[in-house]
């Protein structure tokens, strides 16, 4: 497996380097066609997000992995005119088996600043489509994407790695779900027009709210992101009027004195009747009063209380890590299996082609006898006995090569490649414990197999090859079994 994983990250790289390196959308694909071309790399596809920017590459067996990795470092400093040096001292890479699993924690969202955090699912997925658009993808990573993407989905669904909130903008959100049984009945007041507020009004749309009011002290920034989500804008002194509808209040201002005070909560509590009402506090210092919690039908969260739930929950996520690599371990072994099994496509296929043209000649023949007028039965009969010893001469050849050697391993997978089986164990035994006797490194269990293959071996090679006439005798040897 020629797979090359190589990257820069949140990990390996402050964000003035990662900004440096990242891939424009427009970039993308003729990014990847030129390493194809510069690096001499048979396959790619690359991953560029604010916190990432990887390449998954296929290289040719013609130079070491490492070697090619370095070669890949030097391409991406020369396109994005950097120092190569600078570039390896933050740059990361993996190889084969190791570069796999890496695609895979990236995929789970394992390797990701919010562990188990869902989007990066996505951005790989789109990723690998580009690639395939630009024509960078071919039958090695168009084989493994697919099971990177399968163990991935199955890292989520049979894990809670990422069912816990782990942002203060969804724990919000994920605090009001607790306390409304319906969010699609329920309006929301986001106080501030920030990025937190932002996210915020995204988890509240997804989670099914969609009466929203957004207020700021400016209100063509209210606008700007109320037009996004198809929200009202506000300004902050309107908020009086607005709060007794409202059942969920979240702000997050960069205030340095409180926006909503115990009075005017009061005056809202009673115009809605003491119906209860949710009000998350994200701002540092503080947006409502304190002493607003003292009032009864007030469900008052702090950011330090979000943050308690966001600790609680990135610990529980934790607690799922090793799930997911007993999950991600069995997924990697099985791809690994399958990759080595089509070692054997090609020797299988000759195989086939080989057999098939033995079929063919004999069948030739036996027409051939049946057009002189021969005896269909003898016909059938000599067909059947030939096609049989052609196609077993090669390999008893080397079966009866490797018991002259004494080369019992081979004998052994020999006679479980051809599904063999010794027909009298007695014989075996005695012959066993004597070379058992002779050789006491070996266990005696081991020296018996080799010797039940052998002796399989010489049973089959002895019973056909005696019923084999000379003219039925290929004339030149088949290769022998090493």
């Amino acid at each position: 497996m020629n797979l090359i994983a190589l990257g820069i990250n949140h990990n390996s790289a402050h964000v003035d380097v990662r900004e440096r390196v990242a891939f424009a959308p427009e970039q993308v694909s003729e990014a990847m066609n030129d390493v194809c071309r510069s690096a001499e790399i048979d396959e790619v596809v690359v991953l560029s997000t604010c916190n990432r920017t990887e390449l998954y590459a296929v290289a040719p067996p013609t130079k070491p992995l490492d070697e090619k990795a370095r070669e890949l470092i030097d391409w991406m400093a020369n396109y994005h005119h950097l120092s190569a040096d600078d570039l390896r001292d933050a740059a990361y890479h993996h190889e084969g088996e190791a570069a796999l699993r890496h695609m895979v924690h990236v995929a789970a969202g394992l390797d990701s600043m919010v562990l188990g955090e869902p989007q990066i699912f996505g951005q790989l997925k789109s990723a690998y489509a580009v690639a395939n658009d630009a024509g960078t993808v071919g039958s090695e990573l168009g084989r493994l994407f697919p099971r990177v993407f399968t163990i991935a989905k199955k890292v989520r669904t049979d894990t809670a790695i990422g069912e816990n909130p782990v942002s203060v903008a969804f724990a919000a959100v994920d605090v009001a779900r607790r306390i409304f049984t319906d969010l699609n009945d329920c309006n929301a007041l986001l106080v501030g027009a920030g990025e937190t507020i932002e996210l915020v009004t995204r988890h509240l749309i997804e989670a099914g709210v969609s009466n929203i009011v957004i207020a700021n002290r400016t209100l063509g920034r209210a606008r700007e992101l109320a037009q996004q989500f198809g929200a009202d804008a506000v300004l902050l002194a309107e908020i009086p009027d607005h709060l007794p509808k409202s059942d969920i209040v979240i702000t997050s201002t960069a205030s340095q004195l409180p926006i909503i005070g115990k009075g005017t909560v009061e005056s809202a509590l009673k115009a809605r009747r003491h119906r209860p009402m949710l009000m998350v506090d994200i701002a540092v210092p503080r947006d409502i009063e304190p002493q607003v919690s003292e009032l009864r039908d007030i469900y008052l969260y702090s950011v330090d209380d979000l943050r308690q739930i966001v600790d609680g929950n990135l610990r529980a996520r934790q607690q799922e890590v090793s799930k997911a690599d007993e999950i991600i371990a069995q997924g990697i072994a099985s791809v690994g299996e399958e990759h080595r099994s089509l070692a054997a496509v090609d020797l299988v296929k000759e195989y086939r082609k080989s057999a098939e043209a033995v079929r063919q000649r004999e069948l030739d023949k036996a027409l051939a006898s049946i057009t002189r007028g021969d005896d269909p039965q003898q016909v059938v009969a000599q067909l059947a006995r030939a096609i049989t010893n052609k196609l077993i001469h090669a390999p008893t050849t080397g079966l009866k090569k490797a018991s002259a050697e004494g080369r019992h391993d081979v004998l052994g997978h020999a006679a479980r490649l051809l599904d063999l089986k010794a027909e009298n164990a007695e014989t075996v035994d005695a012959p066993a414990q004597k070379i058992a006797e002779k050789q006491p490194g070996k266990a005696t269990a081991e020296v018996a197999v080799g010797l039940t293959a052998s002796t399989v071996a010489s049973v089959a090679v002895d019973g056909l090859i005696d019923g084999e006439s000379e003219s039925e005798k290929p004339r030149t040897p088949g290769p022998t079994l090493q």
